[in-house]
């Protein structure tokens, strides 16, 4: 009995190291994935915030649209590409929340484009993703970790 709970304990241990170096780089890449496609449609789209800006939260609505755009657009393709590297991932993730819960406000949430057949399962699913990336970081397998180890911090 002991040599089966000795066996299980180093199995567990291997997949705690394991996960410490990419259990948030799945969730890294399918959030980079799903903003950095949203953003790329952004980019070569046109701008239809027009259409939607009244619903965006106060003070976001008072933001001249083609400004909203470009902030909406670049947010998305930069952040995308620092969560694949995991460069700033906290920064990013909190960024993407922001955009995500006026996204889930304006859009989402019956206003226009609508994921499910209530508009919340997606921006509520990329939420709960992006909160453990801010509180977790991005794991060991980031750029993030590895100027940590290089300036003797982690």
């Amino acid at each position: 009995m002991n040599s089966i709970s000795s066996c299980a304990a180093s199995a567990l241990n291997g997949l705690d190291r394991l996960g410490n170096w990419v259990g948030m780089l799945g969730i890294r890449l399918l959030l980079a994935f799903e903003f950095g496609v949203s953003g790329l449609e952004k980019f070569y789209g046109q701008n239809w915030f027009a259409d939607i800006m009244d619903a965006f939260p106060f003070p976001l609505n008072l933001v001249p649209v083609d400004l909203s755009w470009f902030v909406a657009t670049w947010a998305e393709l930069i952040g995308a590409a620092a969560l694949v590297v995991g460069l700033g991932t906290r920064f990013w993730a909190a960024a993407l929340i922001v955009l995500d819960v006026v996204a889930w406000i304006s859009v989402h949430g019956g206003n226009g484009y609508n994921v499910s057949g209530n508009g919340y399962k997606l921006p509520l699913m990329y939420l709960l993703m992006l909160i453990p990336l801010v509180l977790s970081g991005p794991g060991k397998l980031s750029l993030d970790h590895w100027i940590r180890m290089r300036a003797g911090h982690a």
